[in-house]
């Protein structure tokens, strides 16, 4: 008997155009986050903000490229997990830097 090979839709479709388009965005992303640093085009805050939104998109191009989590229905779970992971990590981040502003108002205030 052949052995048929069916395609499922469970699974995502891996080629090399996608690793490559997801490289050159990569890089672009890292060039332009050392370049805004490298250059002072941002002053401050506005230097964080910029650098948080360009780490954000790369790892958006990360999982989807590379990790290649996506919305189908054999990847929902993964999708699911990664949105638990990023809301929990931002409630430890958020929490820490809250209890250390805290405490260091009220030492401040000695």
């Amino acid at each position: 008997m052949a052995h048929t090979h069916t395609e499922s839709s469970d699974f995502p479709h891996v080629t090399v155009r996608g690793y490559l388009i997801g490289f050159v965005l990569a890089v672009v992303l890292t060039v332009a986050s050392f370049w805004s640093v490298s250059s002072g085009a941002f002053k401050g805050e506005s230097a964080l903000v910029a650098l948080a939104v360009l780490a954000a998109i790369q790892m958006i191009v990360h999982v989807v490229f590379f990790l290649h989590v996506n919305a189908s229905k054999g990847q929902r779970w993964h999708a699911m997990s990664f949105a638990y992971t990023i809301a929990m990590s931002l409630v430890i981040i958020v929490g820490t830097v809250w209890v250390m502003h805290n405490v260091h108002m009220l030492m401040m205030a000695r």
